[in-house]
């Protein structure tokens, strides 16, 4: 199994985190994304999409971290896989599966477009709206304090992918100046989270 992935991005890491805590093994293949890496014909010839990460498993390849942590959750995460937290990941019934995608939904909205765009432009320079990027990602951190304020998940009573792909903007919201002062479930599920088997903090953290 092959990771292409940029170690300061959060998009990778919780991809990285759903491996780590399979207990997968895999190569990482560094794709430095701020200097441009993902545009080059190299990279292009992995993922037309220019955009990282990038999983190869056997004849699998696949871009997007939510496609990728579905993946890895519905193959390797499940009851019978023999992975050490198989059926931890995703729920079997209808519904779980719908909510974890809702989940899913406000990870690539109001986390990305929020807390993400806003550490982009504060960290490396992108050219993207800072008040109005926190305004949105306050938003979804709202949203999330609503639920975990009576859950320790965001699915059902396990941890599940829904989990993995909005903590880590979550976890690098001082990375955009959000503070999370007013978020004391949400703060309480960040540490749950960084008390799993296998977790393992990004660089630099």
């Amino acid at each position: 199994m092959r990771l292409y992935d940029f170690e300061f991005s959060g998009n990778c890491w919780k991809v990285r985190l759903l491996l780590d805590m399979l207990g997968l093994e895999y190569e990482r293949v560094p794709v430095d994304s701020s200097r441009g890496e993902t545009q080059q014909a190299a990279f292009k010839a992995v993922s037309g999409r220019g955009q990282i990460p990038v999983l190869e498993d056997g004849d699998v390849r696949l871009w997007d971290s939510q496609a990728i942590l579905f993946y890895l959750a519905r193959r390797y995460g499940r009851a019978g896989s023999g992975a050490p937290q198989a059926g931890a990941w995703l729920p079997e019934d209808a519904v779980g599966e719908a909510q974890v995608l809702q989940w899913l939904a406000l990870s690539e909205n109001e986390l990305l477009y929020g807390l993400a765009r806003a550490r982009a432009a504060l960290k490396f320079g992108r050219p993207f709206d800072v008040g109005a990027c926190q305004r949105e990602g306050r938003a979804g951190l709202d949203v999330l304090e609503a639920r975990l304020a009576g859950h320790d998940w965001l699915v059902g009573e396990r941890v599940t992918i829904a989990d993995l792909a909005c903590y880590t903007y979550v976890a690098l919201a001082h990375e955009a100046d959000v503070a999370l002062d007013d978020h004391p479930a949400v703060r309480a599920w960040l540490g749950r989270i960084a008390a799993l088997p296998g977790y393992r903090a990004m660089q630099g953290l």
